[in-house]
C-alpha cells in the first residue's frame, strides 16, 4: 500500500444558499481546493463525490457527481458517487485513499457537497428520518417525545432545569441524541449544563471561523434558556440544516514533487465501521472504530494534538470524546466542563465550531472536517489555530439504526513537512 496525502482543501461558507444550485457550491468548493493545492483541474485524474439528500431534494440520482463536475469542465475521468448518510464525504476520501493506496491513480478530488434548506420545514424534517430505518423511526420518535417530556417535568420538580416554553421539536436524530443524552444522565450523572458548556465552547470557537454557519457567541447561561428542542437539548445545542460543498485534493507521494506541492498532509488512516445491535453497556461504534484506525495509524489518543468530531448535538461530542479515549467512560461532561477542550486546552475539539456551529449540510460534513484539520495542520487556521498540532482525527457518524450510528468513518492526518 502507498502513502497517500491531502495537498489541497477548500469549501464554501455553509449556510442557507437560497440563491445557489449544487453546482455553483460544488464548483466553488473545487476551486479552492485546487487553487491551495497550486494545481489546475486537468491534473485530477480521478474524483469521488460524497451526496446523501440531493434525490430526495431535487430528483437528481446515480450521476450526482458528474452532473456537478461535468458543469465546471472537469469530464473523461472516472467520478464514483458515495451515499452513506452524514458520513457521505468521509467516506468518499476512503474511497479515493484506497484507490491512490492501491496505485490505480495518483491524484484524486473529493467532494462532498448539499443543499438542504428550504422553506418547508417538515420536508426539510424528514430529510434526516431517512437515514434511519424508515419503517419504525416514526414510531420510535414519538416513544422518545414522550419521555423526553416526561424526563423534563421530573427534572423541573428537583429543580434542575426552569420551566421550559414549549418545545420547537427537530429531527428524528435530535429525538435520538437526547434520549441517549437522557440514558447518559441517568448512569453516568451527565448535566444540561455540561452539554450547555460544549455547545457555548463550539459556539465561542466558530466566532473566528469564516466558513461557519453561525458565528455568534454564547455563555452558557444562554444555551440553558434557549429554545428547547427535545429535553435536554436546546436549540444552540443542535446543529442548523444548510446547504454546502467541501473538497480535498489527495495524492501519491511520488506526485508530491511533480506537482510542486506544499506543506503535505500525510493520511495515517481512514476506516469506515458499521453499526450493531449491542447492549448500552458494550463498546459502541466510535470505540470498536477508533481502535482500528489508532492501531493502523500507529499512535493513541494521547498522540492527538486537535480533533474534529461529529457533534450533531452537544452530546455527540460527549459520548465520542469518551468513546475514542479521550476520558474515561462518563467523563465526557466533566472533561468539557474543566476545559480541556477549547482552544489552548489539553485537546482541543472542533475549533471550527462543529456542526453545532459550523453547520451540517450532511454530504459536505465529513469533507468539512478534513478542510478544518489540514488547515490547522498547516497552520492556516486563522484565530483558531491550535498551536504546533502535528497530528490530527476526525470522527463523523452517519444515520442511526438501534442505539448507534448505521456508520462512521474516522480519519486520522499528520503533517508531513
Amino acid at each position: 500500500m502507498r502513502d497517500v496525502y491531502v495537498i489541497g482543501v477548500g469549501m464554501t461558507p455553509f449556510g442557507k444558499h437560497m440563491d445557489k444550485n449544487m453546482k455553483t457550491l460544488a464548483a466553488d468548493a473545487t476551486n479552492r481546493a485546487l487553487e491551495h493545492a497550486g494545481i489546475t483541474k486537468d491534473k485530477l485524474q480521478v474524483a469521488v463525490v460524497g451526496n446523501a439528500y440531493q434525490g430526495l431534494v431535487t430528483g437528481q440520482e446515480s450521476i450526482r457527481g458528474q452532473v456537478v463536475l461535468r458543469a465546471m469542465g472537469i469530464g473523461g475521468i472516472p467520478v464514483t458517487n458515495v451515499e452513506n448518510a452524514c458520513c457521505s464525504s468521509a467516506t468518499a476520501l476512503q474511497v479515493a485513499w484506497m484507490d491512490i493506496a492501491l496505485g490505480l491513480h495518483d491524484v484524486a478530488l473529493v467532494l462532498g457537497m448539499e443543499k438542504m434548506y428550504m422553506d418547508d420545514r417538515e420536508k426539510r424534517l424528514k430529510l434526516f428520518s431517512a437515514s434511519a430505518d424508515v419503517e419504525v423511526i416514526e414510531m420510535l420518535v414519538q416513544a422518545m417525545k414522550a419521555d423526553a417530556e416526561r424526563k423534563r417535568k421530573e427534572a423541573e420538580a428537583r429543580g434542575e432545569t426552569k420551566k421550559e416554553k414549549e418545545s420547537k421539536g427537530g429531527s428524528a436524530f435530535m429525538e435520538i441524541y437526547a434520549m441517549g443524552a437522557r440514558l447518559h444522565m441517568d448512569k453516568y450523572g451527565l448535566t444540561q449544563r455540561q452539554l450547555a458548556v460544549v455547545s457555548s465552547k463550539n459556539h465561542n470557537h466558530s466566532v473566528n471561523n469564516p466558513y461557519a454557519q453561525y458565528r455568534k457567541p454564547f455563555t452558557v447561561e444562554e444555551v440553558l434558556a434557549a429554545q428547547p428542542i427535545a429535553y435536554p437539548l436546546t436549540l444552540p445545542m443542535c446543529a442548523p440544516v444548510g446547504d454546502g460543498a467541501a473538497a480535498a485534493i489527495l495524492c501519491s507521494k511520488k506526485m508530491i514533487k511533480k506537482l510542486g506541492a506544499s506543506k503535505p498532509v500525510k493520511i495515517l488512516s481512514t476506516v469506515v465501521g458499521g453499526g450493531m445491535d449491542r447492549g448500552f453497556d458494550d463498546p459502541d461504534i466510535g470505540e470498536r472504530v477508533a481502535k482500528v484506525a489508532y492501531e493502523a495509524a500507529g499512535v493513541g489518543p494521547e498522540d492527538i494534538d486537535v480533533a474534529e468530531f461529529h457533534d450533531a448535538t452537544a452530546f455527540g461530542e460527549v459520548v465520542n470524546t469518551e468513546a475514542l479515549g479521550f476520558c474515561p467512560r462518563g467523563e465526557g461532561g466533566i472533561f468539557a466542563e474543566q476545559g480541556h477542550s477549547t482552544l489552548g486546552g489539553k485537546l482541543p475539539i472542533n475549533p471550527s465550531g462543529g456542526l453545532e456551529s459550523k453547520g451540517h449540510p450532511v454530504g459536505a460534513t465529513g469533507a468539512g472536517q478534513i478542510a478544518e484539520l489540514v488547515w490547522q495542520l498547516r497552520g492556516e487556521a486563522d484565530g483558531r489555530q491550535v498551536e504546533g498540532a502535528r497530528i490530527a482525527l476526525a470522527e463523523n457518524g452517519g444515520g442511526n439504526i438501534g442505539i448507534e450510528e448505521a456508520a462512521m468513518v474516522i480519519t486520522i492526518l499528520q503533517a508531513d513537512f
